[in-house]
């Protein structure tokens, strides 16, 4: 199978599992492939992971010239040791010259007057030998950095064969053309990456503990159409008889508590499914199946719609109550709603609507009981419902607006504080926001993705 050829040439589909990239730890040493296959034309259909931007440091020649400088270095530091040493002892060798020069001289003084040679002589020819004792040890120590300094010698001879090898192996190509190659490619497979705007829920992992602050039943949310430099966030405490909206610049103020601004809407909302998009906030107004559009920039409603038959002030709320009947969510498609209907006997129907004029452009019944679900999110057109707010809570049930179908799944999450009030996706972040009991937390989605090139459609 042409599983390698799939970073170079776009003729290949990549199966890659997405991860939220904020909260999530990539893989280290480079692009891992978990699994391959090949479809039924021949082509590798491969499941792999990205890994981080620092692609060239984990390149081999890199990393093994690397290695090779730390050796290097590290001999260079030996030698300098030893180099001090060598001073050292050369102080000892010059010292027991001259005592050997004293010793020699003693002895021909004992070799003219035989006859004069008494016990203080021999006392003082003893210590004499007894002071040139720790000197053997110099001299042993000088046969060992001998022999250090020969396997250095070695050892800087194989390494600049190696050094020579790599050379070779580069060949022409200068190293700082390869690492530009390098970035390009990175580049290229980001550029991939960067395609993945849609895929299939696999996995929820957390939940991420951001604040403890309000009631048992809130929202908090950021704007998933905001750039990357607009990172406020909003924060609506309590499900009923409310109007005022906290605003903080970034995250870091949201768990400060450093509030930048705080608005006071014209209409008490409903419930918690609120939502912030492209710089306005959507919401239930309270006791109706009204939607309000809220701009923040001008303090003013720019359009309000009802629901056509929707039940609203717990007529069909989610398991939890809380005048949770009309839930407005976003994801990679747009923006939706989700309630229930006399029409449809109470089961949860899903609608696409238009962000600007709130008019409806497709609607879906599904049938799944509303007051059965727990709580409910959209991921790439595809509705998924919890069967539960409380404890023990998973992800129980699918329907595909693209196929019109749907299917009962099992993927648990944890309901680290018992009750979820609030459970919405933001498409940008690939993330699950969540007001769990009075703590405002992130769980982190897995989905699965299939990229095909332009070569491939």
């Amino acid at each position: 199978m042409r599983v390698l050829l799939s970073v170079l040439y776009p003729v290949l589909s990549l199966t890659i599992f997405g991860l939220y990239p904020s909260m999530t730890i990539g893989p280290k040493e480079g692009w891992q492939v978990y699994s391959s296959a090949q479809d039924a034309d021949g082509r590798c259909i491969c499941t792999v992971v990205a890994p981080e931007q620092s692609l060239c440091s984990r390149d081999a020649k890199s990393r093994q010239l690397r290695q090779l400088l730390e050796k290097v270095q590290n001999m260079s530091q030996s030698i300098e040791v030893l180099n001090l040493r060598t001073q050292r002892d050369f102080q000892y060798v010059m010292k027991m010259e001259n005592q050997m020069k004293g010793l020699r001289t003693k002895f021909r003084q004992i070799e003219d007057d035989r006859k004069s040679i008494i016990a203080r002589n021999f006392q003082e020819l003893k210590d004499k030998m007894d002071e040139l004792k720790p000197l053997i040890p110099v001299l042993e120590q000088y046969k060992m950095d001998a022999a250090l300094i020969s396997q250095f010698k070695e050892e800087i001879k194989n390494l600049s064969a190696v050094l020579t090898a790599i050379q070779e192996e580069l060949g022409a190509f200068d190293y700082d053309e390869l690492y530009q190659r390098v970035l390009r490619l990175d580049t290229r497979l980001r550029s991939c990456m960067g395609k993945l705007t849609c895929g299939k829920l696999m996995k929820i992992t957390g939940p991420v503990t951001i604040k403890t602050s309000g009631t048992r039943f809130g929202a908090w949310m950021t704007d998933p159409l905001a750039s990357t430099r607009n990172n406020r966030v909003w924060y609506m405490d309590s499900y009923t008889n409310s109007k005022i909206v906290r605003e903080y610049k970034t995250m870091d103020d949201f768990v400060a508590g450093v509030v930048s601004r705080t608005y006071s809407l014209p209409f008490k909302w409903e419930g918690t499914n609120h939502m912030v998009y492209n710089g306005s906030l959507y919401y239930n107004k309270y006791q109706s199946n009204i939607i309000v559009k809220y701009s923040f920039e001008s303090g003013s409603v720019l359009a309000q719609r009802a629901l056509e038959f929707a039940g609203f002030h717990n007529m069909y709320p989610y398991t939890w109550g809380g005048y949770s009947d009309i839930d407005v969510m976003a994801d990679e498609l747009g923006m939706w709603v989700v309630y229930a209907t006399n029409q449809n006997a109470g089961n949860v129907v899903v609608s696409q609507i238009d962000p600007d004029t709130l008019h409806v452009l497709k609607t879906w019944n599904t049938e799944y009981s509303k007051r059965n679900a727990g709580e409910s999110f959209m991921i790439c057109g595809t509705l998924y419902i919890t069967n539960s707010h409380l404890s023990g809570a998973k992800v129980y049930y699918s329907y595909s607006t693209k196929t019109s179908t749907y299917e009962y799944i099992d993927i648990p999450f944890h309901n680290q504080y018992f009750h979820i009030s609030m459970l919405d996706y933001n498409a940008k972040e690939r993330a699950l926001y969540a007001w769990n009991n009075g703590h405002q937390v992130i769980f982190n989605v897995t989905l699965f993705h299939v990229i095909k090139t332009d070569d491939d459609s």
